[in-house]
């Protein structure tokens, strides 16, 4: 079996460069790789573009690789929570890619499978579709999409084993099973990292052969976005 644990984050970011296309899990702060990101911080590395269902917060996720001025692109499909994001991209320091939800975890997919492009009627008639080709299927409009392209998938998981298998937890399964294998190296960390045969064949979301790397994570904050509860009655 080929070795996939490593010992630390900076471990498994060997390899990233200036300029590189990265892909990141998660929906909001649910499920995002934590320990991925503040090893990307201390790195330094600049000029990245990643792929991201959204951009963190001011002061969390990759809300701390905007306050950098490490990311050169964002391609996202929601960029709300972000004051910082919203004053780069207006003022033109960041360049912006907004894609409809769907067609971003689509595409993480048909890289992940192999595909080099789909046709999805998502965006077909507005700015979305502009400059792309489109093409009629049993009488509905359909625009090409072409699959992602990222060096490295960082995505974070509930468990995982030595072979690289690994275990979503709750809505934590979002676009992180999508990326893994989406990239030319995926790296995952863990909160729980077992011996190879320890999970529940069952049970097991993403097989080991889509990561490469894996690492069991510390210190995890899992903040919650916006926490909205009921009046004490």
């Amino acid at each position: 079996m080929i070795p996939k644990i490593v010992n630390s984050p900076e471990e498994a970011l060997e390899g990233v460069k200036d300029g590189m296309t990265l892909m990141l899990g998660g929906f909001g702060l649910c499920g995002i790789p934590e320990n991925a990101i503040a090893e990307l911080v201390r790195k330094g590395v600049k000029d990245l573009t990643c792929i991201s269902n959204n951009a963190g917060v001011d002061d969390f996720g990759l809300g701390l690789l905007l306050q950098n001025h490490q990311i050169k692109k964002m391609i996202s499909s929601y960029v709300g929570e972000n004051d910082e994001f919203e004053r780069q991209m207006l003022s033109g320091e960041l360049e912006v890619e907004l894609t409809p939800q769907g067609t971003l975890a689509e595409k993480c997919r048909a890289a992940q499978a192999g595909f080099p492009a789909i046709y999805t009627p998502a965006g077909f008639g507005t700015e979305v579709a502009e400059g792309k080709e489109t093409r009629e299927f049993n009488g509905k409009m359909y625009v090409l999409e072409y699959a992602y392209q990222a060096d490295f998938a960082f995505v974070k998981a509930w468990k995982g084993d030595e072979a690289g298998n690994l275990i979503f937890k709750g809505t934590a399964r979002n676009f992180n099973p999508n990326m893994c294998g989406a990239a030319k190296i995926t790296v995952a960390e863990v909160e729980e990292l077992l011996p190879a045969g320890e999970l529940n064949p069952n049970e097991i979301h993403i097989p080991g052969i889509f990561v490469q790397r894996i690492f069991q994570g510390e210190q995890y904050e899992k903040r919650i976005e916006q926490r909205t509860v009921r009046p004490r009655s």
